[in-house]
């Protein structure tokens, strides 16, 4: 089976998570990159935006990921960190569409069900499971590093299978032929 290199990003202002690796389903994952691509509170909002943009554009630059993958913004209590994260989300969204490179959402029930086989796995368990996985000598840190890493690894894991049902979906809708449900 082919692998696929995929961009992880754990969407934030102040802390994006980032990471690449390459991997399949069945397949061992390979770190490419992590990170935590940090913004300034004090810095505007749209001054925040372009260095964001500007250090996700790097990493496809260099990368070429064949997907990028984004954790879903889901609703928070506080809605000024909800909108921060939706505006981060929505810069790697940009970034990849300029590219034509396909976006996948994953919520975060769905992350750490793939990567640790329970959805309601905490912080540690993630981290625990990316460090194993990634066979990594040392968790990545902060936190948002890992989740990015486990947001790549859901979609090598899971996202792959996903992309063929839908491209099988959308090939045989207008054919008259049975849809795959």
């Amino acid at each position: 089976m082919q692998l696929t290199r995929v961009l992880g990003v754990d969407p934030g202002l102040t802390r994006c998570g980032v990471a690449v690796i390459e991997g399949a389903p069945g397949q061992k994952v390979s770190l490419l990159h992590i990170g935590v691509v940090r913004t300034a509170a004090e810095e505007s909002i749209d001054q925040r935006l372009v260095i964001l943009e500007s250090a996700i554009e790097e990493l496809v630059g260099e990368y070429r990921p064949a997907v990028v993958a984004i954790e879903r913004v889901f609703s928070q209590h506080n809605v000024r960190t909800a909108m921060a994260t939706a505006q981060a989300a929505a810069v790697a969204m940009l970034v990849a569409a300029r590219r034509d490179i396909p976006v996948a959402m994953h919520t975060p029930t769905e992350v750490k069900a793939a990567v640790t086989g329970n959805g309601r796995a905490d912080k540690a368990q993630v981290t625990a499971m990316v460090t194993r996985v990634l066979a990594l000598q040392t968790a990545p840190k902060p936190a948002d590093a890992a989740d990015a890493a486990a947001i790549a690894i859901c979609q090598a894991w899971r996202g792959v299978a996903s992309n063929r049902l839908e491209q099988a979906r959308r090939k045989h809708a207008g054919t008259g032929a049975a849809v795959l449900r």
